[in-house]
């Protein structure tokens, strides 16, 4: 079983505990409504799927309920840090760009 730690609960919960949330760090526009059609699609359905190092949001739904990121390698699904929505991307030595 995966073990995810919570940053908010402060302690590893089983991965049943949460759920993923999508890609972390994603900029919204701040009008969306003027965005043109294409610019809309991409920024709703596509998304980058990196081998390796990518970063997420996931949600301790069975929890604390709260979002938080993660970074975690796709080709191990090892996770290599946690850290609470809103803090800086950290910097991973192995991370992808």
């Amino acid at each position: 079983m995966l073990l995810i730690r919570c940053p908010y609960c402060e302690e590893e919960r089983p991965e049943l505990e949460f759920r993923h949330a999508g890609e972390a760090h994603v900029a919204r526009s701040p009008d969306i409504a003027a965005i043109s059609d294409e610019d809309f699609e991409k920024f709703f359905f596509i998304r980058s799927n990196p081998k390796g190092v990518v970063f997420e949001r996931w949600r301790h739904v069975h929890g604390c309920g709260r979002f938080f990121n993660a970074a975690r390698n796709t080709v191990t699904d090892k996770f290599l840090t946690t850290y609470k929505a809103g803090e800086k991307k950290p910097a991973i030595a192995e991370a992808s760009k």
